[in-house]
Parts: C-alpha cells; structure tokens; sequence
C-alpha cells in the first residue's frame, strides 16, 4: 500500500507541486530570452507591456491546463482505469518537457507556452485521477492517512522544485531550459514502477464486473488473510449501486441524494484555493526584508516555508485516522484566522518596534503549517470519502474544475486586492476562513473509519430530511 502511494504519488500531485514551483527560479532568464528572441525575429524591441503580456501568458496558461486536465481527468479514469489514465497521462508530461526542453534551442517561445499548457493538463489530470486510485485501493482505517499521499507529494513537489531552482543548481541563465524540461524524470519514474502495481479493486468489480481480478488486486495490496472484510465491503456497495453506471458532472447537480456532499466540495475547495495562503508567500519577501535577511539569503529562507508545508502534510498523515477529518480540519482553519490577524497587527506595526518583523515572520511560518495541518491535506480526502463509486469520478471532475479556476481567479485578483488593502488583506482572508470553518462545524459528519455507504447515509438525513 505505501509503495503503491509513491508509485501513483511520483507521477501525480508531484508534478503539480513540482511545475508551480520551478517557473518562479527562472523568471528573469525567460524574459531575457523573449526579449533576444522577439529583437532577432523581428529586428526590433520588444514592448514592455508586450513582455508583461507573454510572461503572464506563459505562466498563467497552467492553469488553464490544469482546468482542462481535470475536466478530462474524471471521463479518462473511467474509460482506461484508474492506473490507465494515469500511465498515459506520463505521455503528455514527457511531449511538454521536450516542447519547453527545445524552445531555448530553437528560439521559438510558443513552444514554452503549448509546454506550458501541456503540462497544465498533465497536472490536472494527476490531481483528479490519483486521490481517486488512493481513496479506492485504502481500507477504511487507513484511508485518511493514505490520501494525505496526495498532499504530501504535491508540497514535496514544491519542495523540490524549489531546491533544483536555486541558482547553483538548474535556476542559473544556462541551466533553466533543462530545469522546466526536467519535469520528464518524474512522468519516467511512475511509467517505470506503476505497472507493477494493480488497478483498482473497486474499479475492478463495481465498474467492470471483473470478481476475480478484483480478488487478486485486494489479496496484493492487504494481504491472503485480510482481503476478506474489504471483499464484503466492496461488494455491499456493488449490490447499492444496482448495475449504476458511472454519472456526468451534469448528472450530480440534478441528483438530490448528493447535494450536500457537492456543495460541501466546493465550498472547502474554494476555501482551500481562497485561505490566503498565495497572500503569505505574497508578503515572505517584504517580511523576510524586514527582518534583516539580505535579498540573495531569501531564496534559501524561502526554503523554508516549502520544508514547513511538506512537514505538516507528513503530520498530518500520521493523525488523521486518530484525531478525525473534523478536528484537523476546523482547527487549521481557526488557526489560520488567528494568524491573520496577528499577521494584519505585525504588518501595520511593522516598524514601530525592532521585534515586530520577528513576530510577523513566526506567524507567517505559523499560518503555513496551519494551512498544512488542516485545509492543505484534508480537502482532497474529503472528495473521495463523500461520494460512492458511481458518483466519484464525476465529482472529481467538479473539485478539479472549482480549483483551477479559484486558482486562476485568485491568480488575477490577488494582485489588485493587495495593492488596495495592502496589509488589510488578511482581513478578508480571515472572514473567509472562520465562514468555511463554521461551515464545516455545522454541514460535515466525521467520516473516520466509516465505509463509503456509511457516510451516504450519515448525508441522507442532510438532502432528504431527518424524518425520511
């Protein structure tokens, strides 16, 4: 099971992990080369706001990528399974690493761009697809703790990223084509290790009626002895669903019997993307400054906010079958409006005494690690506990598509809000988090240690009424 979440987890959340991160390292070199490129092509300069234009273009089309990854991600799981879609989501991660590879080369920077969007599609794919294999090869009392796989890969992704970054290592001006071409080395590690790992049992069964495969695959990842009780448990939702088939996006937003559990989707997804987390990294620098590190220590520094969310994803999944999704989750978010407001205090009083920048600097570090203990690690396990077989792909989708396009949103507006309510901002960060922590207080059951089933009903008495 442990090897099986680093095969599913080297070629999935690490690369969307991996690709925010490596393309703040070579900002300067790429606009470096756009300007070489644009004099040489067209024997002129090229206009600033041009520049700005391609930049944006360039990094933002990720997201853009990723939104159409994830629309793909759900309708690819089912037609190939949960480990087809995955292996041949390696191929388009290894045609984007040698598009943006052979732009420095050729000269041509649109291929940096389809890199760009490739990659951004290989990633929301991972997204989608992965904490699907992982939420459906996990028995019950494991299950927390083996999809916080998918956080912790995706921030050890950014870890890494950040590390080959450096200017000693791939973010130097020779160096960073091979740097965003080297995101091929993971696609080449999950084609080489996820064969020998099963598919899905649920998929198995409930989707392809295959009793004797999906024996195999139980008997592999939890053993001749202990397969039994996850058999019975798979089979009981098989007999639930009737011969259901899998349903469309469209179909859930019809479906009264998972209302709540759609909703409840989209408000932590929202509020994962929304938390003001892109406002901590925002501000690192100015508060890393104001503290007394030089600018060219600040990378290194900066280290450590990626080493932080990495450490809180591993914590969090060593907790999260004993405390509960509830607790981890509440808690991260009143922490998080804790800090903003002591962060809110520090910023505006910054330079009224010596150790304000110091205490602005532990709450940043605080508010990361409270992101990652809560909202960071728990929002995907969620979507794959909250729904049954026929209706988790589909769901899947629907998260993928509300994250990258909060992601997108808040990509633009971020911008705009800090420079109107500078330090204030985190006001607004701070009503977001206490209303979806008081969201989750009230709407969501504890789902530990509960079958898939179990939890569809603790939701029955939510979208028909407790009397039904």
């Amino acid at each position: 099971l442990f090897l099986a979440v680093c095969a599913v987890g080297i070629g999935g959340t690490f690369q969307y992990g991996y690709n925010v991160s490596i393309i703040n390292a070579p900002t300067q070199h790429i606009h470096k080369f756009l300007n070489e490129t644009w004099a040489r092509r067209y024997h002129e300069a090229l206009n600033p706001d041009l520049l700005t234009f391609l930049w944006s273009v360039i990094a933002s089309i990720f997201s853009l990528g990723g939104l159409c990854g994830a629309l793909m991600g759900g309708s690819m799981a089912i037609w190939l399974g949960r480990k087809g879609a995955l292996l041949m989501n390696n191929l388009i991660a290894i045609l984007a690493s040698i598009l943006m590879g052979i732009s420095f080369p050729t000269g041509l920077f649109e291929l940096l761009i389809a890199g760009r969007f490739l990659i951004g599609i290989n990633s929301g794919i991972g997204i989608c697809v992965q904490p699907l294999y992982i939420g459906e090869v996990a028995p019950k009392h494991l299950r927390g703790g083996m999809a916080m796989g998918t956080s912790i890969f995706l921030t050890g992704g950014i870890l890494t990223g950040q590390i080959i970054g450096l200017r000693e290592l791939l973010g130097g001006e020779t160096h960073w084509p091979l740097l965003l071409s080297s995101s091929c080395i993971p696609a080449l590690a999950q084609l080489l290790f996820l064969p020998w790992f099963p598919e899905s049992p649920r998929y198995l069964l409930i989707d392809r009626g295959d009793e004797l495969s999906c024996a195999k695959a139980l008997k592999r990842f939890h053993g001749s002895s202990e397969y039994r009780r996850e058999m019975e448990d798979i089979q009981r939702e098989c007999c639930a669903l009737d011969g259901e088939k899998p349903k469309k996006p469209w179909q859930l937003f019809h479906d009264r019997g998972v209302r709540w559990q759609l909703v409840t989707v989209i408000v932590t997804t929202m509020g994962q993307q929304l938390s003001g987390i892109n406002a901590i990294y925002f501000y690192a620098t100015y508060i890393f400054e104001q503290a007394g590190i030089s600018s060219e220590q600040i990378p290194y520094v900066t280290l450590g906010t990626g080493a932080c969310e990495c450490l809180t994803a591993l914590t969090c999944g060593l907790l999260i079958d004993y405390v509960g999704r509830r607790y981890l989750i509440i808690g991260g978010y009143l922490l998080m409006t804790l800090w903003s407001i002591i962060l809110t205090f520090s910023l505006t009083y910054q330079e009224l005494y010596p150790w304000v920048p110091y205490m602005s600097m532990a709450a940043l570090f605080a508010f990361i690690l409270s992101f990652g203990l809560g909202p960071g690690g728990i929002t995907n396990t969620l979507t794959a506990e909250l729904f049954i077989q026929s209706s988790r792909p589909a769901a899947y989708m629907i998260a993928g598509a509300v994250s990258w396009v909060s992601f997108f949103t808040i990509g633009m507006l971020f911008p705009f809000i800090v420079k109107g309510l500078k330090q204030y901002c985190f006001l607004v960060f701070l009503l977001e988090c206490s209303s979806v922590a008081a969201f989750i207080f009230l709407v969501i059951p504890e789902t530990k240690n509960k079958s898939f089933l179990e939890i569809k009903k603790e939701f029955h008495k939510l979208n028909f009424g407790r009397n039904s």
